[in-house]
């Protein structure tokens, strides 16, 4: 039997054929390139837009009083007039955050170690999870409009208490995300090394994971909090917002988007002028928690 004879290959043609193949790449990865770095150019473009403007606008207007005075009617054509802040609002939007962060954040902590540590692969714990990641991408509205059903409507008028509870429904995805993602990537070996000492499972996971996996966790909760200190559908159908200080739960409570929304469309000058300073005070408050994000997960040596 004559073995069968291949076709000699010709070393120019192979030299040839290599180098048209490396030119054809490196045009492709220039091309490429490029692609990237124009987009990156484009998104950089709009948010320096974005972050200037704020400045612009909102540096002009930012005193002490926006900070210390309540909400007063337009002073357009009248230099002696007090001038309107913002004080009200931003109590309504910490008292309303703070709600939202302390009811939601435990029961996403809870619902993600139940997903990491007790559900995996079943399918009670796949629905709660397809259930968590609806939520987490729902329009903010369709919650405000759950909460305005089943809370505004039972307690006969708008308040604080149900704008708190709508920013916690919003807070739960996100943690439960942050919480089961953080979990997931601890080694198994960690686990099996606590438990095989004889530590039960709940001691595990407090003592051993909760303490691997904090950085993360934490990190969820700064995002989730970055997130619903913007939020104005939810609010409208739920705490609506007014023109004075309040701490009363049970009433109409404002908000920093709220207050910036009726204020930027209020037509005034002067009252559009306090809104881009509210513009620039929650920005500043969203990048400063994302900051304190960005440091709790750096690495330590």
């Amino acid at each position: 039997m004559s073995a069968t004879t291949l076709p000699a290959l010709s070393p120019v043609k192979d030299i040839a054929t290599a180098r048209a193949l490396g030119r054809r790449r490196r045009r492709m990865d220039t091309l490429v390139r490029w692609f990237c770095l124009g987009a990156t150019a484009i998104g950089l473009f709009f948010l320096a837009s974005i972050l200037l403007t704020l400045l612009w606008r909102g540096l002009g207007s930012l005193d002490w009083a926006v900070f210390t005075r309540e909400f007063q009617p337009t002073t357009y054509g009248d230099p002696d007039a007090p001038k309107g802040g913002l004080s009200h609002a931003i109590l309504g939007s910490v008292i309303q955050t703070a709600i939202g962060t302390l009811v939601g954040t435990p029961i996403g902590l809870l619902v993600g170690t139940y997903l990491a540590e007790y559900a995996r692969g079943s399918a009670l714990g796949n629905a709660v999870r397809f259930v968590s990641d609806v939520l987490l991408s729902a329009p903010s509205i369709l919650i405000g409009l759950f909460v305005y059903q089943l809370v505004v409507l039972p307690m006969g008028g708008f308040s604080g208490l149900a704008g708190g509870l709508a920013l916690a429904i919003i807070v739960i995805p996100v943690v439960v995300r942050t919480t089961e993602d953080m979990l997931q990537l601890l080694p198994n070996t960690l686990r099996e090394a606590v438990v095989g000492l004889g530590a039960p499972k709940w001691k595990m996971i407090t003592l051993v994971a909760y303490r691997a996996a904090l950085s993360g966790m934490v990190t969820g909760v700064l995002l989730a909090v970055a997130r619903i200190t913007g939020e104005t559908a939810p609010l409208l159908l739920t705490s609506f917002g007014n023109s004075v200080m309040s701490w009363d739960l049970g009433r109409s409570m404002s908000s920093l988007p709220i207050a910036i929304y009726q204020q930027a469309n209020s037509g005034f000058p002067d009252l559009i002028a306090i809104a881009w300073s509210g513009a620039l005070i929650v920005t500043a408050g969203v990048l400063a928690i994302n900051i304190v994000a960005r440091l709790v997960v750096r690495p330590r040596h």
